[in-house]
């Protein structure tokens, strides 16, 4: 695999400054009230944080549930999407679609998270990007001129981290250390892991198997994690393999009830499944869904997998 170019796969190329050049199409927003044929939820973006470039895409369902003539308040859904790191913003059309599928079909007020990219911004980076998101969201249930789709129609006291992928490892980090940030009144109920992406330098039988995987490639991983973690750090650090022993495991104790997604055919299977046990051996309240049969972002390009995955989300947070 001498040969294989990691960036080419995924679309990267250098700007002549040496920064990354990523080209996606964006879909914009959908920013009337008013519901309109075909569109079942509408959104607008939302800058949070001048200085890093932090930006939220806020979703909310056009026909929203009611009680006695009241509308009824819904579950908030702070969101972080998939890409390695390095690509996809809340802007580009799969991230919008699945944001605006899960705000219609949950029903629920979404904020995804524009969280910084690496290399630009490795880890914690991101991390602290979520904490933000976090706490922007508490400060707007809490004051008089809050956001109004999450004043009026989110409800605090449900309120859930969902990332998939890369986004996956961002809820997982942050939820370790709500305990100490004042989040209140949000509750956060539950943390939804869909395929989160780990590794480590000793390599497992599924990133064997599956080294040259269509979809996510060995050296593509490797690429992504290189970009991401602090200098001078390997796979071993507790960002990518929080299965290492370590002070960070007394944290993990104090999570809440969490749902892990994942396939078969993924690369990061093994992984994911060590983290599932790594989370029973400290006591987490999880909830395990892994189809024998897919392969990693299967549910971004089959509609089926899709629906299964919404289904099974739905019923963890409803």
């Amino acid at each position: 695999m001498s040969s294989f170019d990691p960036y080419a796969h995924v679309g990267l190329s250098f700007n002549p400054d040496g920064s990354l050049y990523r080209g996606f199409h964006k879909l914009q927003t959908n920013v009337n009230p008013e519901p309109m044929p075909g569109i079942s939820t509408v959104s607008k973006d939302i800058t949070i944080d001048d200085e890093n470039n932090l930006w939220i895409r806020i979703f909310r369902p056009t026909k929203l549930p009611s009680n006695d003539n009241e509308v009824a308040r819904i579950p908030i859904i702070i969101y972080f999407h998939s890409g390695g790191w390095i690509i996809f913003r809340p802007s580009d059309a799969d991230i919008h679609k699945k944001c605006s599928n899960i705000s219609s079909d949950i029903p629920s007020i979404v904020v995804s998270v524009a969280y910084r990219h690496a290399p630009e911004s490795r880890l914690p980076a991101q991390y602290q990007d979520a904490q933000k998101a976090m706490l922007w969201v508490k400060n707007q249930v809490t004051v008089d001129n809050g956001e109004q789709w999450l004043r009026d129609y989110g409800d605090p006291s449900r309120c859930y981290l969902y990332g998939c992928g890369a986004g996956g490892n961002i809820v997982f980090n942050t939820a370790m250390h709500i305990h100490e940030i004042d989040v209140e009144p949000l509750m956060i109920c539950g943390i939804v892991m869909n395929q989160p992406m780990f590794s480590g330098e000793k390599r497992t039988p599924s990133e064997l198997r599956f080294a040259t995987d269509q979809t996510l490639p060995l050296p593509v991983l490797d690429m992504m994690w290189d970009l991401a973690l602090p200098k001078e750090t390997d796979r071993d650090h507790r960002y990518c393999n929080p299965m290492v022993k370590g002070p960070h495991l007394e944290n993990v104790k104090k999570m809440g009830k969490c749902l892990v997604i994942g396939y078969g055919g993924d690369i990061m299977l093994d992984r994911q499944q060590e983290f599932v046990t790594m989370l029973v051996r400290c006591g987490v309240q999880v909830e395990a869904r892994f189809d024998p049969v897919g392969f990693h972002n299967i549910d971004m390009v089959d509609p089926a997998r899709a629906s299964a995955v919404m289904s099974i989300v739905k019923e963890f947070i409803l």
